[in-house]
């Protein structure tokens, strides 16, 4: 399957005990395939897969592959710190029948550039997936460099990579591997416009939880290059690309999804929104059931 268009970052619904709340897994997988989003990732750092358990990993991502498998990619999140258990996450979620893995830079450890090389070079070769590589230096301590992704990029099971640093600088530079086998994805909503605009394939959202059509809308428009829709529906989603990043991910993204009906609270070390954007919370909420039907329109 082709990766490109409008992939959400799926966050994970727990209820208020803190349990994983299957009901409301489904209710938000429901709601990605009526907004008509082109891919998921199950259990990436939106999906607070640092907290979950094997036998919830394995819960979320097979019932999401049952649901949605085949009509869309099933990509999941697999990267962990070390090599060989990024190797066995990755082989547990091709039994699970995902399509494809978002292998994050390995967090905390903050190897050499020629040490992203030798682990992402392991893993496709042993890990039983097509890779996509993930690069996002704010949260993990690395920022792979495009001249690494260069030496990576000619592998036939490394697929893609999904970009959170927005700089056009660095939007240029990875264009210049794009090919039909190696997708550029942006992983940062608030630059995504002007990214695919500029040739990116798509984006892996996070607002896209809440506003699936709307987000789809905006990636199709940047990709027909019609630059006043884009414009305009860019500007009626930066309030949702403001507030997502008002707090860590996915704090801002979960309050805006218990407003809705899906899932309640996060697993610690993460605490619920403060009560200082509660109140733009309840606003936007206010404002996605009308956004999400002018996106059909």
């Amino acid at each position: 399957m082709s990766l490109s268009g409008l992939i959400t970052a799926l966050a994970t619904p727990f209820r208020a005990d803190g349990a994983l709340d299957p009901d409301g897994w489904q209710r938000l997988l429901h709601l990605q395939l009526e907004g008509g989003v082109h891919g998921v990732v199950v259990a990436g750092s939106t999906g607070e897969a640092a907290t979950l358990t094997d036998a919830e990993y394995d819960l979320l991502l097979a019932s999401a592959v049952e649901r949605i498998g085949g009509r869309i990619p099933v990509i999941a999140g697999t990267g962990l710190s070390g090599t060989a258990k990024t190797i066995e996450q990755t082989r547990r979620a091709a039994a699970l029948g995902a399509s494809h893995a978002l292998v994050v830079t390995p967090p905390y450890v903050r190897p050499t550039q020629s040490g992203l090389i030798a682990h992402y070079r392991a893993v496709a070769d042993l890990g039983g997936l097509p890779i996509v590589l993930y690069n996002v230096p704010g949260r993990t301590g690395c920022d792979m460099l495009p001249e690494t992704v260069a030496a990576l990029a000619g592998h036939p099971n490394i697929v893609g990579i999904k970009e959170a640093v927005g700089d056009i600088g660095r939007v240029q530079a990875l264009m210049t591997l794009h090919t039909p086998q190696f997708a550029v994805l942006s992983g940062d909503d608030g630059t995504a416009a002007r990214s695919i605009q500029a040739g990116v394939d798509g984006l892996i959202s996070v607002g896209s939880n809440v506003l699936p059509g709307a987000y789809r809308r905006m990636c199709e428009l940047a990709a027909a290059h019609d630059h006043e829709a884009t414009a305009s529906w860019n500007a009626r989603l930066q309030p949702f690309h403001d507030f997502c990043g008002v707090e860590p991910n996915p704090i801002p993204v979960k309050a805006l999804l218990r407003r809705i009906g899906v899932g309640h609270d996060l697993r610690l070390p993460l605490l619920p929104l403060s009560a200082l954007h509660a109140p733009a919370a309840d606003h936007l909420a206010g404002d996605i059931a009308a956004l999400e039907a002018l996106s059909s329109h």
